[in-house]
């Protein structure tokens, strides 16, 4: 039985096992078996069952079929006889039978103070040959095992993992990666008359669009393909960085994010409707939550767990994505089945992704954090079984209706942290009436492609609109506007500052159904129903004065040696936070320990801004704080005063570089008067000046 370890060695892992009814199928040709007027004879082992997955793009199929009328080692070798097909095999499955299937690659890490060459050493005495280096963790490889070496994968995984050098090693696992959207004018963002009645349960968008509509932010949306040509992106400037990480960058599609529908089971409807609750223009039919933000549209058609989903994550970061959406996640449990195995099935957060999603958090917007958002799911399950949704570093969404109570589907849990407007469905037995509204209107594939046919009852008669979008994967969206209207009034916020924000932004609905506790936090609402207008005004309100003092030393970091270089602070009053701005250049910053040392005598402890982490990348732009380094956090409440310096040891051969600038970041909070901007003091090399902050309308 395989046993796989997405964590490190004292965490849990879990156990997969053989299914004695499905067999994947992986032809030469990409094609199904099933495709054309005139099937391959091999089709007979498989036209009798169930196709229950398949991944076009790879030409793997998976197939349930009945045991009883012939034997799956028999269906397998009469396959395996078709010269089409590559591979014909068993199938594993989790503890709620869902299938799993493995490729014969590996994510490895090993520890950060290893010596990349050693690394690549121990992989291939393993047999392993590195397929890439990845750019979001140090001493992180996407390798690849010989071609038949097949279940063998799990043993060289666990061999690898119980390496002291290594940090994380599992296989890459796939499964289908479920999309947070269920079944079929604009209610959400204001107050609407639908079909005679008024309906009141918004998320107060329209008010906040007085003041700003998220000029200036980018709104990453990770998700199936997206439709760039509607009327509501295809303006200039609005589509930055499309990409498809299916194909490699060089590859003519691999900049294409428009919808391939390479599974006709799951036609690619979903990103574009995603896409329009986000950031939509408002042009020609439908408003996003953020009409002026840009839209970065990442295809990902990829299984859950696959490399691909981590690289999305990075492309993300490292192409200016302000807030990433992600409405999807592992399967749901059916909403109202209670004995639906789903329920209790607990979906581990891979490293390869998990690594990639800090990346994000600790990298992105110049170091102060991609703010994550991802759909708490459509199960009527505990969200934290979903160890995407519920992890730490992301704001979990979960969906209310236009009744202003729970979406009968959405999942419950400790991690949900708000709530966002969405469809619903009538559940008699549970006392819950047909909902108001058929869902949550927004852009839909063009020519009658996507949800809408074409029919008014469905949006609009050109069937570029639809009126029946719903789901967690509709809340997700709507609560990512949210977070793009809060940048675009204070961009200094940090990830953790956002996240935060949005929960003091929340109004309490469903009082009596709500389970609010002492917090004032509910397991089915988080902090309550997102309100676009409080969290632009506290967003407006919420600017620190901040002291920077900071200084140019273009100090060479030379190979195999040490430097350490001061800076000296003069306020005496105690900060509320504080942070340290470091902008080097070097070749590569795998090979640097950078220590921040506080004044002598103050009972301070050094801190690790930085310990041989980002492999080959060149030069570090960054700003640390309390939301990337904790040790930073003993600072707050205290006088500062005093001299800091800051310690750079290259601490491996071959590489140099220059300390081009460090600086110490001291934030106050102060009452600041409606209107007022805020002050930014800098005192660079001696020189004291007060600065006025960036004006926030």
């Amino acid at each position: 039985m395989p046993h796989v370890r997405f964590g490190t060695k004292d965490e849990p892992g879990f156990d997969l096992s053989k299914s004695d009814r499905l067999i994947a199928v992986r032809t030469r040709s990409r094609r199904s078996l099933r495709a054309g007027p005139v099937p391959p004879r091999s089709a007979a082992e498989i036209v009798d069952g169930e196709l229950v997955l398949a991944f076009p793009e790879a030409g793997v199929e998976v197939y349930r079929v009945a045991p009883d009328k012939k034997s799956l080692d028999d269906r397998k070798r009469a396959l395996r006889r078709d010269p089409d097909v590559e591979f014909a095999g068993g199938v594993l499955v989790d503890d709620a039978n869902e299938p799993v299937l493995y490729t014969e690659n590996l994510f490895v890490k090993f520890v950060n103070e290893a010596d990349p060459d050693d690394c690549k050493e121990v992989l291939q005495r393993a047999g392993l040959s590195v397929k890439k280096e990845l750019g979001y963790a140090t001493n992180a490889f996407f390798v690849s095992a010989p071609e038949g070496t097949g279940e063998r994968i799990f043993e060289i995984a666990e061999a690898l993992h119980a390496r002291a050098d290594v940090e994380y090693c599992h296989p890459e696992l796939v499964r289908h990666r479920a999309r947070k959207g269920i079944f079929a004018p604009q209610w959400h963002l204001k107050t609407a008359v639908i079909g005679g009645r008024v309906v009141n349960a918004h998320a107060h968008v329209e008010p906040a669009h007085a003041v700003t509509r998220g000029k200036g932010v980018t709104i990453a949306i990770i998700d199936d393909g997206i439709d760039v040509d509607h009327p509501e992106f295809d303006t200039d400037g609005k589509v930055v960085a499309p990409r498809d990480v299916a194909f490699p960058l060089a590859h003519p599609q691999g900049e294409d994010p428009r919808p391939k529908d390479s599974n006709p089971r799951y036609p690619e409807d979903h990103g574009t409707a995603c896409a329009g609750v986000a950031c939509a223009s408002g042009i020609d039919g439908a408003s996003g939550v953020a009409p002026e933000a840009c839209l970065l549209p990442i295809r990902l058609s990829a299984g859950l767990g696959s490399q691909q989903e981590a690289e999305a994550f990075q492309w993300a970061a490292d192409h200016g994505a302000d807030v990433i959406s992600c409405s999807w996640g592992p399967p749901d449990g059916a909403w109202w089945d209670p004995d639906d195995p789903l329920h209790r099935q607990k979906f581990f957060l891979p490293a390869s992704t998990r690594l990639a999603i800090d990346y994000a958090v600790s990298n992105g917007r110049g170091g102060r954090g991609c703010v994550i958002l991802f759909a708490a799911g459509n199960g009527n399950e505990s969200v934290d079984n979903d160890g995407y949704a519920s992890y730490e570093r992301v704001i979990a969404v979960a969906a209310c209706n236009d009744r202003g109570t729970r979406s009968v589907y959405s999942d419950f849990g400790a991690a949900v942290w708000c709530a966002f407007p969405s469809n619903d469905a009538a559940w008699p037995e549970q006392g819950r009436p047909e909902p108001l509204t058929p869902g949550i209107w927004t852009t839909d594939r063009m020519a009658r492609l996507g949800y809408n046919p074409g029919i008014a009852e469905a949006g609009d008669v050109v069937g570029n609109y639809t009126n029946g979008f719903g789901g967690t994967s509709s809340a997700c969206p709507g609560a990512a506007g949210v977070a793009a209207l809060v940048l675009s009034q204070n961009p200094e916020l940090r990830w953790n500052e956002v996240k935060a924000l949005l929960g003091r932004a929340c109004e309490q609905i469903d009082l009596p159904g709500g389970d609010y506790d002492q917090r004032g936090k509910s397991p089915f609402y988080g902090f309550g129903r997102l309100s676009a207008e409080l969290a632009v005004g506290l967003a407006r309100h919420a600017v620190r004065d901040t002291v920077v003092v900071s200084k140019t030393f273009q100090r060479p970091i030379l190979d195999l040696e040490t430097i350490e270089v001061s800076l000296d602070v003069a306020e005496t009053e105690n900060v509320a936070s504080l942070g340290v701005s470091i902008e080097l250049e070097h070749t590569y910053i795998g090979d640097l320990v950078i220590t921040l040392v506080p004044p002598s005598g103050r009972g301070f402890s050094e801190v690790d801004l930085h310990r041989r982490v980002g492999g080959a990348t060149r030069d570090l732009r960054r700003t640390y704080d309390v939301s990337n380094t904790a040790g930073l956090a003993q600072f707050e409440g205290k006088r500062c005063d005093g001299r800091w310096s800051l310690r750079i040891r290259d601490a491996a051969a071959e590489d140099t570089g220059t300390l081009v600038r460090f600086g110490i970041e001291l934030r106050f909070d102060r009452e600041r008067l409606p209107g007022d901007s805020g002050t930014l003091r800098l005192r660079t090399e001696g020189l004291a000046r007060d600065v006025p902050s960036p004006a926030r309308a």
